[in-house]
C-alpha cells in the first residue's frame, strides 16, 4: 500500500497563503506516477468536499469554483509529492485538507470521493478574519 501524508497547516490571517504538501511512501513505484490526485477539505461539521485535483503528469487540473483564481495544484512525481499552494486566503477556507490517490488510472483528474481509494490523514488550514 501507499501512505499519503500532508503537512503544511497552519494558522494564517485572510489574504495570506500556505503551501501544503501531500508525500506518498511506502509502495509508490508504478502507482503515484500513474494515478491522479486530488485535494478535499472537511470543515466542521460539513460534509467533505472536493477542492482540487491533477492528472498523472500534471497538464489537467481542476478546481471547485470558489478556489479558482486563488488555489494551484501542482506535483513532482521525482518526489512523489503534491502541492496546493493557497493564496489570497479567506475565513471560509478554514477545514481539514486531505490528499488522496485515484482509484482509476490517471489520464484524467476526478472529483468525487468515491473515485479515490487512498488518503491522508489531514493538516488543518485555519484563516482567521
Amino acid at each position: 500500500q501507499v501512505q499519503l501524508l500532508e503537512s503544511g497547516g497552519g494558522l494564517v490571517q485572510a489574504g495570506g497563503s500556505l503551501r501544503l504538501s501531500c508525500t506518498a511512501s511506502g509502495r509508490t513505484l508504478n502507482v503515484w506516477n500513474v494515478h491522479s490526485m486530488g485535494w478535499f477539505r472537511q470543515a466542521p461539521g460539513e460534509e467533505r468536499e472536493f477542492v482540487a485535483c491533477i492528472n498523472w503528469n500534471g497538464a489537467i487540473l481542476s478546481y471547485v469554483d470558489s478556489v479558482k483564481g486563488r488555489f494551484t495544484v501542482s506535483r513532482d512525481n521525482a518526489k512523489s509529492t503534491m502541492y496546493l499552494q493557497m493564496n489570497s486566503l479567506k475565513p471560509e477556507d478554514t477545514a481539514v485538507y486531505y490528499c488522496a490517490k485515484s482509484r482509476l488510472y490517471g489520464r484524467t483528474c476526478y472529483d468525487a470521493i468515491g473515485d479515490y481509494d487512498y488518503w491522508g490523514q489531514g493538516t488543518q488550514v485555519t484563516v482567521s478574519s
